[in-house]
Order: C-alpha cells, then sequence, then structure tokens
C-alpha cells in the first residue's frame, strides 16, 4: 500500500494526490506572507496549553524555541517552502517537528487549521488596516498643505465638466480630504471587526481540551473572541468589509488621478506635477506624462474585482468552512498592496506640485461662471429667479457669439436684456468677489474655508 507522503493528514489516504491536484490545491505561494503571524499565533497557543496544563512546560519552552528558530530562517531567506505541505502552517509545523522531533506535533493539539488561518488572516488584517489607516492620514495631511499653500488660487468649478462657478483650489483639495475622512471612518470599523480572536473554535465546533481563550486573545492582543465557533471559522464579513473600504479609497485616488490628468494637460494647465511622478515618451520628446495617476485609475477596477469576487464567493457558501474561502487571500492582499502604494505616491504627488496661477486666472477670464451671480442680483432687485435666469442666459448667448466676457458688456449692450443692471455692477463680479460672496459655513469664501481648515485639522488631523 502506497502511504500518503503528507504527514500533516496523510492517514486516511492510500495514495498521493494528483500533482495537478496538489498544485491547484495549494496555497503557500501566497500564502507564505502569513508566516509571522502564524509563528505568533502558534507560540500563544502552545503557551496558553502549557498554562492549562494540556502539555508541559518543557514542551512548550523548546516548540517556542523552534517556532523562534524557523522565524530567524524565514527573516535570513533560508526556510524553504514546500508546495507538497500545501500552506504555510504545514510548512511551519513540518519543519518545527524536523527540528525538534515529535514533540513538535503537540502544537497541532486542540486547533485546526480552519481556526488557525481564521486567526492568522485577522491578524494580518488588523495590521495592514492600521497601516492603511496612516497612509490615508498622511495623504489628508499632504492636502491640507497644500490647499494652505495654495490659499490665494481661484480655479474655476465644474459640474458636467462644464466651467459652473469659481472656487478655491483649497476648497476643492479639502473635498477630497474629507472624503478620506469618511473612508478612515470605514476603515475603524473594518479593524474593529478584525479584532475578534477565532482560535479555539478547532475545524467548527471548539475542542474538548481544557483551553483558555480569552488568555490567548489578550496574548496577542484582541480585545474580543468570538462567542460561536462556527462563526469564527466561516467569517469572511470583515475581509470583503476591507476590499470594501479598500475600494472606496483607491475610488477617491482615482477620481483625484482623474483631476490631475486633466488639470496638467495643455488643454486646462492648471498644475504641473513632479518629474518624480511623471514619465516621458519613448517616441515624442516634448511628452511629460501623469502616468502614476493614469495606473492609479487603471488599478481601481483591479480592486473592485477582488471585492466583487471575494463576495461571488461567499454567497453560497454553506457553514462552516470550505476550500472555496482560500480564495479570501489573494484579493485582499493585492488591494492591500495596491492601495498602500497608491496613497504613498498621491501623498508625494500632491506635496510636490505647481499650481499654475497665471493659467488658471487666464481660464477664468475666459467663462461666464458669473452667470449665477448675475441672476441672483436680478433676483435681488424684485424679478423672480425664473425670470432671472431666462435674462442672463440670453446675455450669456450673445457674449459667447460676440466674444466678450459679462464684464466688457456696456451699458447699451445690457439694455437689450433688462434695464436693472448696469456695466459697473457687472465689472464688480470679479472671480474674487464670486467666491468671497459664498461666505455660508461650508462655501468656498476664504473665510468659509479658513473655518473649513481649522475644522478639518483640529478634528481629523
Amino acid at each position: 500500500m502506497e502511504k500518503q507522503s503528507n504527514a500533516m493528514w496523510g492517514g486516511r489516504f492510500t495514495k498521493q494526490p494528483d500533482e495537478l491536484v496538489e498544485a491547484f490545491g495549494a496555497s503557500i505561494s501566497f500564502d507564505h506572507r502569513l508566516a509571522f503571524y502564524d509563528i505568533a499565533g502558534s507560540k500563544a497557543h502552545i503557551r496558553m496549553l502549557a498554562k492549562q496544563g494540556v502539555v508541559t512546560v518543557s514542551e512548550s519552552e523548546a516548540i517556542v524555541k523552534g517556532l523562534d528558530e524557523i522565524r530567524l530562517d524565514i527573516l535570513s531567506g533560508n526556510f524553504v517552502w514546500q508546495q507538497s505541505l500545501e500552506d504555510v502552517h504545514m510548512n511551519i509545523e513540518h519543519r518545527l517537528i524536523e527540528r525538534i522531533g515529535p514533540v513538535g506535533g503537540k502544537l497541532h493539539t486542540g486547533r485546526s487549521r480552519n481556526d488557525q488561518v481564521a486567526l492568522d488572516m485577522h491578524l494580518f488584517a488588523r495590521d495592514e488596516i492600521e497601516q492603511v489607516y496612516e497612509l490615508v492620514k498622511e495623504l489628508q495631511v499632504a492636502l491640507g498643505d497644500c490647499a494652505e499653500s495654495n490659499f490665494d488660487v481661484i480655479i474655476p468649478g465644474y459640474t458636467h465638466l462644464q466651467r459652473a462657478q469659481p472656487v478655491l483650489f483649497a476648497h476643492h483639495l479639502l473635498a477630497y480630504a474629507w472624503m478620506f475622512q469618511r473612508d478612515r471612518e470605514r476603515l475603524e470599523g473594518v479593524r474593529k471587526r478584525a479584532d475578534l480572536m477565532p482560535l479555539g473554535a478547532g475545524a467548527l465546533a471548539g475542542t474538548t481540551f481544557s483551553i483558555d481563550r480569552e488568555w490567548v486573545a489578550k496574548e496577542l492582543g484582541f480585545t474580543a473572541l468570538y462567542e460561536n465557533s462556527m462563526d469564527a471559522v466561516s467569517d469572511r464579513d470583515y475581509i470583503i468589509e476591507a476590499l470594501s473600504a479598500l475600494s472606496l479609497i483607491i475610488m477617491h485616488l482615482s477620481r483625484l488621478s482623474e483631476e490631475f490628468i486633466l488639470w496638467s494637460s495643455t488643454e486646462f494647465s492648471f498644475i504641473e506635477l513632479d518629474d518624480a511622478y511623471t514619465t516621458g515618451s519613448s517616441m515624442m520628446p516634448q511628452k511629460k506624462n501623469p502616468d502614476m495617476a493614469e495606473l492609479v485609475r487603471g488599478k481601481t477596477g483591479r480592486i473592485y474585482g477582488h471585492l466583487l469576487g471575494l463576495l461571488t464567493t461567499c454567497k453560497g457558501l454553506p457553514l462552516t468552512y470550505n476550500k472555496d474561502m482560500q480564495e479570501d487571500k489573494e484579493g485582499l492582499f493585492d488591494a492591500i498592496d495596491t492601495v498602500k502604494t497608491a496613497l504613498r505616491i498621491f501623498s508625494g504627488m500632491i506635496s510636490t506640485l505647481i499650481v499654475r496661477k497665471e493659467d488658471v486666472e487666464r481660464a477664468l477670464r475666459q467663462d461666464y461662471s458669473a452667470a449665477t451671480d448675475v441672476a441672483d442680483l436680478l433676483v435681488r432687485k424684485g424679478l423672480p429667479f425664473r425670470e432671472a435666469h431666462e435674462v442672463v442666459g440670453s446675455m450669456v448667448r450673445y457674449c459667447i457669439e460676440t466674444h466678450k466676457p459679462l464684464s466688457e458688456l456696456t451699458n447699451e449692450d445690457i439694455l437689450t436684456f433688462t434695464s436693472l443692471l448696469n456695466q459697473e455692477e457687472l465689472a464688480l463680479l470679479t472671480p474674487s468677489a464670486l467666491v468671497s460672496a459664498r461666505n455660508c459655513r461650508g462655501g468656498t469664501a476664504p473665510d468659509a474655508v479658513i473655518e473649513q481648515l481649522h475644522i478639518f485639522r483640529t478634528q481629523c488631523l
């Protein structure tokens, strides 16, 4: 009879797995990055077993020492990962037994790979979400600093990508700062749901050994634990939440990417991105391409795909653990790595961009963003808004046909549309005046934006 080479679970089987099956089922190619979490969980578990008298203190100490040595091997690059051992847990346990003998097999007492992988993923998600949280905060700082250093800059504001009303550049940037604040709040929720300790759930029903789950939770820094063993090994909600939060972060980055791509084009010429965050063309020497912004915009769809993929994976799974759940890792790993890199790039990109003030001012002189204020002025003189809207619309059409800005209409021009306005009043409607007039809370007036910056810095940073 041919014996199963995989000593971790081979007793039931009389054949080795087919090579294709072995390769298809193995996760070691990507879950080896969980190794240090796996070792930390194993050390806490074996110490707890010693405390509870399930193993001896000397056995526990030998296992902990062996795990520490394995950790050093991994750090130095001397650990050989074996696909035949499937995953990070079995690779480490196999090496432990090789190193310290059969006593290493006692490490698996009172636990399953089901609650072990759940523990590793909780530890990973908890740490990584904290890192993403701090990177989002760094990006917010960069946005706030850029807003302050360019506080006197007025740019066209847009709806439908058409010139609408002028706004402070600082106001525009702070809109993104508040988006990222909501992202941080979502990450706090993900962190809370990741901060649940699943170890002790066993395969699905708990264990017959006298374990102390609360002790292990405290040892590993968890503030709470799963109260239901079946839920503990089957829950992937926190990973789906993490992917959702990451999708929103990169969606916000993608929107900002689109702004930077447009603003840095010759057609807009509002900003210039630093050379460190742009690339050239292999054929056209004059090109300066916003490739990093374009890549972030392009990678957004991939992050969405990871979210939808895991939602689809989990939608039909009966309790408790199913091998399908192995699909929870690669998407999360990639999403975390991609978003962290994108956040770092954008913090640097924002900190080094230059606003082309003269080009922005030139653009403001060429639009009709004072139209709403002209209508409001007519309303203040007694004209119903709908009538005022029609009058000003006709004035704008005339200006387009005659290639004149509103501010250059003569009294004779104005009288063809209304007797309620004059040339002097229109001349006063400068971009600065238009911006300053919007002094309500949350508006774009300088005083309102100063107050907004104060609230942002004191409440968010």
